[in-house]
């Protein structure tokens, strides 16, 4: 029987620890895929390169016994190249993001790229993960984080996942021994409260330096956050849907009430055919 086929990416660039830690566990349970960009592209969300070329080449960055690619484009150009053009029809039976620097709990997965390429991935029907750990640090340790890949990774190729979905996971920066565990839980209702910081350059232009702090209004317990604020490896299942499903309900009171421009509701009839001409005023 043929072993699994992995792609992984990421966004923090081919050279960053995460990836290498994400790709060690992945050799365990399969052939591997790597797709990357060449630099740092961190929230750059689900953003595609279409004004310039996008360049591609083979890389050692992982490992000689690894097929790496570095990607002069954003992770979700990443995924549709190696969909596209380097897995030369292959579909792969997984695709993992990360690992990543930092949270990517709540309102933080519309602006990741590293769950912008797993959500890519998703929308090919590709089952995918994508990875944070909540820490910074450029020589962060990923061993904490490598039970809950490994758990994880051989979950869905045992157990598949539903077409179109992801799993958003984030992992507390905490010794192994601290982390209390696994978490399935719902993404917290939280925001950034954002400031431009002015300052002026050498030649008197002024400029803008994005600063702000990270609101969680969400007080129930069931929520990503919560789960990281209390020692414990939170699970999202995310979906690309955006579809607010609680209004929907609702709105539809409204579906009788606009009608289009000039056109008549009441006494309607025979002569209330409306020509093609009408129907475009609306």
């Amino acid at each position: 029987m043929s072993r699994p086929l992995i792609l992984v990416t990421n966004d923090d660039g081919i050279t960053a620890g995460g990836i290498a830690a994400l790709v060690s566990v992945a050799k365990e349970f399969g052939d591997v895929l790597v797709v990357a960009p060449d630099s740092p592209q961190s929230a750059q969300g689900h953003a595609i390169t279409i004004s310039v070329p996008v360049f591609v080449r083979e890389s050692d960055a992982l490992g000689e016994d690894v097929e790496a690619y570095e990607c002069s484009g954003t992770p979700v150009d990443c995924v549709k190249l190696a969909k596209s053009v380097l897995l030369n029809g292959r579909t792969p039976d997984l695709c993992l993001s990360g690992i990543n620097h930092g949270s990517n709990a709540a309102i933080n997965i519309l602006y990741s790229g590293t769950l912008s390429a797993a959500m890519e991935a998703s929308l090919e029907g590709i089952p995918s993960i994508g990875f944070s750990f909540l820490n910074y640090r450029a020589d962060a340790d990923f061993s904490p984080c490598l039970p809950y890949v490994r758990h994880l990774v051989e979950f869905v190729l045992t157990n598949g996942m539903a077409e179109g979905s992801l799993f958003n996971v984030n992992i507390p920066d905490l010794p192994a021994d601290q982390i209390r565990g696994l978490k399935v839980c719902r993404q917290a209702e939280a925001r950034w409260v954002e400031e431009y910081t002015r300052s002026v350059d050498p030649r008197g232009r002024p400029y803008y330096w994005l600063t702000g702090r990270f609101v969680n209004e969400d007080e129930r317990t069931d929520t990503d956050a919560y789960a990281l604020e209390h020692g414990y490896v939170a699970l999202v299942p995310s979906l690309h849907d955006l579809t607010n499903h609680r209004a929907l309900t609702s709105l539809q009171t409204i579906e009788g009430s606009l009608q289009p421009h000039g056109l008549e509701t009441a006494d309607a009839g025979e002569g209330d055919v409306k020509t093609s001409q009408q129907l475009e005023q609306f």
